[in-house]
């Protein structure tokens, strides 16, 4: 029998339903219907409805009126006998309120068409029930299933609400007119079959009545049909196995397969070291440009405030500190699912790493010690408070009376100025001393940050490495085994291929017998 893989959607023999209706057996010797049932089970069972019922009549049809339906139509009526179809009844519960109180006549045919990708709707069921009650006989078919994954799971959830209404002898066959032009445009008998076209065919000449008089040229007509087509089955398949185009395309797909055995690991890790270089470059100057940032207004901010606030600045600054760092933690993170990303299409959630606390500035500024330019600016601050003193009092000099009196007003003045000259000049080694350990502060912070940065791409190397290395390994494991089944087919084909060729010929000699008998 030819051996041609399912494509996806297409039914396998499990899902085609049952079409002997008659117990009656078409005329044909024993090892002609032993070829034609192992070549083309369905031509089989056709001339066993055709022989049981003598030949087919028209069948009302409820479904959509779409092209869906329309091409349903034109696909059958290219099979013999010819099936009539009426047209289209719109939706179930227009056929439900439509039909007559009297019901259908008992030798009335209904075939009505069910959505693949949907459960079978209240409307329907109650149509079922009425025909059923009016003694016609119903045929469900499920249309389209070639747009449907899980046509299969519907198909078996509707058989399910038929039972429950007490229809469990019903039967529903999966089709796809798609299939069945798919399937008559490549000369493909076999995807023919699983479109379901042919057993729906088979199941509408069973059921349908009349046509009596015919009855043996019809039955003549579908026998010549269905051995030729059966003939044409195995000529197709000797031609396969002649040509060699089959095992030609295993070796081709076992070549790509093993120039590809790798999975693609080289290029996913050499992407993988291009993309973390890119992203330490990045991170690093994003971490120095934050860090910049922040120095610029702890400069600013220190320039505003007043003298007495200089002992609480540390731990304003390890609070912006703090801050900065869930700064650099996001863009870490984010980069990082981006790296993910481009590498292998995963993701990464954020807490699937570790985040260590923030970096310390370090310990608080030392108090600042006094040099000998402090000494300094006190005499030059005495030197000029007298001397400015000095000058205020000097009209006093004129006065003989006053003039020893000036004295002590020259030294106070001279007091005072010295005492703000040294002031001032503490206020302004305080803040340059504060000033000088930020810098130093978030120069450590800035090497910590970077190190931070560094160590999450390491460790994000670390884990996409492996990830790749263990899916590339899997995809060799699985290449590994279909090269080998590929080889083991290929050997089976060689081996098998001359027993394959003498049945297939015998299989040729009994159909001819039959068609030109001697």
């Amino acid at each position: 029998m030819p051996d041609s893989e399912q494509p996806e959607q297409a039914l396998s023999p499990a899902d085609q339903p049952q079409t002997s209706r008659a117990p009656d057996a078409p005329p044909l010797p024993p090892d002609v219907e032993a070829v034609v049932a192992r070549w083309n089970p369905q031509g089989m069972a056709l001339m066993r409805a055709v022989v049981g019922t003598g030949g087919a009549s028209a069948v009302t049809l409820i479904g959509p009126n779409d092209a869906n339906t329309t091409l349903l139509r034109t696909e059958l009526a290219r099979f013999e006998p010819r099936i009539l179809l009426s047209d289209p009844v719109a939706d179930a519960s227009a056929a439900v309120e439509t039909t007559s109180p009297s019901g259908v006549a008992p030798a009335a045919v209904a075939l009505i068409l069910l959505d693949a990708g949907s459960s079978l709707g209240a409307d329907t069921l109650r149509l079922v029930q009425r025909l059923r009650a009016d003694g016609a006989r119903i045929l469900l078919a499920m249309n389209g299933i070639h747009a449907y994954q899980d046509w299969r799971s519907v198909r078996a959830h509707n058989l399910e609400l038929l039972a429950a209404q007490g229809a469990a002898d019903l039967d529903i066959v999966p089709v796809s007119a798609r299939l069945a032009v798919a399937a008559r445009a490549g000369g493909d008998a076999g995807l023919l079959d699983r479109s379901g076209l042919t057993a729906l065919h088979a199941e509408l000449a069973a059921a349908s009545a009349g046509a009596e008089a015919d009855s043996e040229g019809r039955l003549a007509a579908v026998t010549t049909r269905v051995l030729a087509d059966t003939r044409q089955r195995v000529v197709d398949q000797v031609a396969a196995l002649r040509s060699g185009a089959e095992p030609a395309q295993w070796r081709e797909e076992r070549t790509t397969l093993l120039a590809g055995r790798d999975g693609g690991r080289a290029t996913v890790l050499s992407t993988l070291r291009s993309q973390l270089h890119l992203a330490r470059v990045d991170l690093m100057t994003d971490v120095g440009s934050r860090v910049r940032a922040l120095h610029t207004a702890a400069r600013g901010e220190l320039d505003r405030m007043r003298p007495s606030q200089l002992g609480d600045y540390p731990d304003r600054l390890q609070q912006a500190v703090t801050e900065l760092t869930g700064a650099v933690d996001l863009e870490v993170e984010r980069r990082l699912a981006e790296l993910a990303v481009r590498v292998d299409g995963s993701t990464v959630e954020p807490a699937a790493r570790r985040r260590d606390p923030a970096p310390r500035v370090g310990p608080d500024p030392e108090p600042r010690h006094r040099g000998v330019e402090d000494h300094l600016m006190i005499a030059l601050g005495a030197s000029a408070g007298v001397g400015l003193g000095r000058l205020l009092v000097s009209p006093l000099a004129l006065v003989s009376t006053l003039d020893v009196a000036s004295v002590p007003v020259t030294l106070l003045l001279g007091a005072g100025a010295a005492g703000w000259v040294v002031r001032a000049r503490r206020q302004v080694a305080d803040r340059a001393h504060v000033r000088q350990w930020v810098s130093d502060a978030l120069v450590n912070v800035k090497a910590q940050l970077e190190q931070r940065a560094a160590t999450a791409l390491v460790e994000m190397e670390t884990t996409l490495a492996d990830r790749v290395v263990r899916s590339s390994t899997a995809r060799i494991v699985e290449t590994d085994r279909r090269v080998a089944e590929l080889e083991a087919r290929l050997r089976r084909t060689a081996a098998e291929q001359p027993g394959q060729l003498a049945a297939c010929e015998r299989d040729i000699e009994i159909i001819d017998r039959r068609i030109s008998p001697e």
